[in-house]
Formats: structure tokens, C-alpha cells, sequence
């Protein structure tokens, strides 16, 4: 079967002609698919034959709300949604003085095995299709009656490990036959699959791009990252500074603050000469409270010195507001409660 809506205008228009039929007819259905219709028969001035088809040899990707919870602090709304296959992901919608942001999952799970992530503890099952990215956008505007302005690839999952996926669905969601949400309007989040940030930075796009880095050195970085044993930070900065040069974008770097683990003040030190001169930000995190691991966010006092270290070296740093810390907002708690039948 077909996955339709991952189709742009041009492709559907080509494969329905391919099949026998008219090529305006891939128009017609692909309005109805941004729509957000669920059913073939749904689409009222689709000929009965050409509905039978598409029901015959393709499929329309749904993001089923089987979970909301709204934050009662700052009106922060998390889902866990259901696809088509029975597979479940995580987005959470936040309210922002410039409008609607929505941060939507990649993958079924994760590959990567962050040590701080909540995603990366319950496993991997697959990545998703442009489709499902899509949906998880349009369920909730459905819902909250709401139109959404920005777009974070930022949750469950590595988005560079569904590099092609993931750039069909960039050219989707910005496209002026779709969502019509513009790349500058876009981050998306990697924690740096190295050869993959080279073939972005070529794509030469509008997006953001944030770069998880989370320590300064490759010591921390390979504990609590895998990922640094295969690409370290000297190819990551690398990579980076390629990226900016290409596409004169500034990229953001995380950076979760751990009590004791990278937040003394010579990890800041090592920081700032890492960063020194890059095209860059620095959104620090305190990092969440995940159960199977003993890290402990820094308290506030040192996130502010670390923060001032690095604006004294140069690098512009902000500790990252936190929103829906009731609902548990940051991806991979909500699913991993469910799995466990606790929701």
C-alpha cells in the first residue's frame, strides 16, 4: 500500500496518471488530503472509480489523540498520538508570545541511547514517514482550533537517522500546497550523525539547526553520548562550522546541565574555547529528572554562573525557559508511562 499523503502535488499528479487517470485529478485529491480528511470517501467530487482505487493501493496516515495532557502552569499541551499501525509518538504544543510552536517526534523511539532521555530507555521500532510528521502537526491545530507557526523536529527520535524522510517532510510542511510553514519557522535537532550534517548543510535550507552537545569534552560527551564514540566533538564542531559556512545560519547548541557531571565552571571555560568565533548559541537546559539514572538538574545559581562565563568569553547563552513541567512535557515520559500501563 501507498503512503499517499506522502506525496507532494507534482508526485500524486504523476502517479495517478500513471495508474489511468486525469492528471488534475491529483489537485483535487490533495486538497482533500490537507484538509485532513481520513477516508476516500470523504473527497465528495472524486469519481466513485478513482476512490475505489485509492482505497485499493493506498492508505491515508492518521495521528489519533490516544493521550492529552494540558499543563494547569503555562497551558503547555502534550499528546501521545497513534499511527495507522498501531505505533505511538510524542508531540507537545507551547504557547509562545509569537505564536503557536509544536515540537513533533521522528522516529518510533531511538537508536542513540542518550543516558539523560527518557526516549532512548524504551527502545526503537522504526522511523516515520514524512506522512506522520505531517499528522502530528495538523491533529493538534484540529484540536486546539489553533494554527501553528513554528516547527520543532526535537522529539522522539534522531531526525538526521531519517535524513530522507525528514527532508521530504521540510519540503511538505513549507510547501504553499501544504502547511505552508516557512524553514525559517523551523529547527530541527540532531545529535550529531556527523556526515549527515555535511549532506543538510549542501541542501542549503532555511532551517535552524540544533546541535545537542550536552559537555565540552569527549570524556563526559562518549558517557552520556554514544554517538561522540563514533563522530567525536572535534569532527562534530567540524561539521558544524561547514554548516554555517554553507548556509550562513547560526546553529544553536544544547547544552542539559547535569549537577556535577558538566556544569563546573572550567566546563564552561572548555565550552567558550570550543565555540570561540562560531556563528552560534548556547540554550541551556536544566536537564530533566528520568528515572534509571541518577542526574539531578544544576540548581539555579549555577546555571547563571555558567551562563555568565560564557557571555564574558563571547558566546551568547540563555538557560532555556522550562514549560508543562507538570505534565512531565519533554518527549519519551508520556509513552514510556503508557507502555507500562500507566496511563
Amino acid at each position: 500500500m501507498t503512503d499517499i499523503k506522502s506525496f507532494d502535488i507534482n508526485s500524486l499528479s504523476e502517479y495517478l496518471v500513471e495508474n489511468g487517470f486525469e492528471k488534475f485529478r491529483g489537485k483535487q485529491v490533495y486538497s482533500w488530503l490537507v484538509k485532513g480528511v481520513t477516508s476516500f470517501d470523504q473527497m465528495s467530487n472524486i469519481p466513485q472509480k478513482l476512490r475505489e482505487f485509492l482505497e485499493s493501493n493506498t492508505y491515508i496516515s492518521f495521528a489519533e489523540i490516544k493521550r492529552k495532557q494540558i499543563s494547569k502552569i503555562d497551558g503547555t499541551v502534550k499528546y501521545l498520538f497513534k499511527f495507522n499501525d498501531g505505533e505511538y509518538v510524542e508531540s507537545v504544543v507551547m504557547n509562545y508570545h509569537h505564536g503557536y510552536s509544536i515540537c513533533i517526534s521522528s522516529q518510533v523511539g531511538c537508536k542513540m541511547g542518550c543516558t539523560f532521555c527518557a526516549t532512548g530507555k524504551s527502545g526503537f521500532s522504526r522511523s516515520l514517514t514524512p506522512s506522520e510528521m505531517l499528522c502530528q502537526i495538523e491533529s493538534a491545530q484540529k484540536d486546539l482550533g489553533i494554527r501553528i507557526s513554528n516547527v520543532v523536529i526535537m522529539g522522539m527520535g534522531e531526525p538526521l537517522d531519517n535524513y530522507d524522510n525528514v527532508l521530504k517532510f521540510l519540503h511538505l510542511v513549507s510547501s504553499s500546497d501544504n502547511l505552508n510553514i516557512g524553514m525559517r519557522h523551523i529547527t530541527l535537532s540532531t545529535c550529531g550523525i556527523v556526515p549527515r550534517i555535511y549532506d543538510l548543510a549542501d541542501e542549503n535550507l532555511q532551517i535552524t539547526l540544533s546541535v545537542s552537545l550536552h559537555a565540552s569534552n569527549d570524556a563526559i560527551r562518549s558517557k552520556t553520548m554514544p554517538i561522540n564514540r563514533k563522530y567525536s566533538i572535534e569532527e562534530l564542531i567540524k561539521a558544524c562550522k561547514y554548516y554555517i559556512n554553507i548556509t550562513n545560519r547560526r546553529i544553536s547548541f544544547e547544552y542539559a546541565m547535569i549537577s556535577g557531571v558538566n556544569d563546573r565552571d572550567k566546563d564552561a571555560e572548555e565550552l567558550s574555547n570550543l565555540l570561540f568565533g562560531m556563528l552560534c548559541h548556547v540554550n541551556l537546559i536544566p536537564v530533566n529528572n528520568v528515572n534509571g539514572n541518577n542526574f539531578r538538574k544544576s540548581d539555579i545559581k549555577r546555571q547563571k554562573a555558567f551562563c555568565d562565563i560564557l557571555a564574558n568569553k563571547g558566546i551568547t547563552a540563555t538557560v532555556r525557559r522550562t514549560l508543562g513541567s507538570d505534565i512531565d512535557a519533554s518527549c519519551g515520559q508520556l509513552k514510556r508511562n503508557f507502555d507500562k500501563g500507566g496511563v
